[in-house]
């Protein structure tokens, strides 16, 4: 399923206007990843595995200045770089970001090890 959001189409099931979708709905859970496989946005990796018909690969680490990290709230796009040093709000307009994501960063940023949140 294709939804779009702040003029940005993403993938994945369920998708809402701010990019929750049907495995994260919480109220943090306001931003897309662009995968390094396909360069498409989707809410998660689940939902990547739900809707994609290839294998999901991460933002590649060459990339990270790249806009890679779409804010569901305002619509800005970031850099891997801006978003991993955004200490889990948006920098444009300041809406928090799960910091629970932290712990699936090696699914989306390529060489970015988990962490706890």
């Amino acid at each position: 399923m294709r939804t779009t959001v702040h003029g940005t189409a993403v993938r994945g099931v369920d998708v809402g206007a701010e990019t929750r979708c049907a495995h994260y709905a919480g109220p943090t859970d306001v931003i897309a990843l662009r995968f390094g496989c396909c360069g498409t946005f989707f809410p998660c990796a689940a939902c990547h595995d739900a809707v994609a018909d290839h294998e999901p690969a991460p933002w590649p680490r060459d990339r990270f200045d790249e806009p890679a990290v779409l804010c569901g709230v305002c619509g800005a796009t970031l850099s891997v770089r801006e978003y991993l040093a955004s200490d889990f709000a948006c920098p444009e307009c300041d809406a928090a970001f799960n910091p629970g994501c932290a712990a699936h960063y090696d699914r989306y940023f390529e060489g970015v090890a988990p962490r706890d949140p």
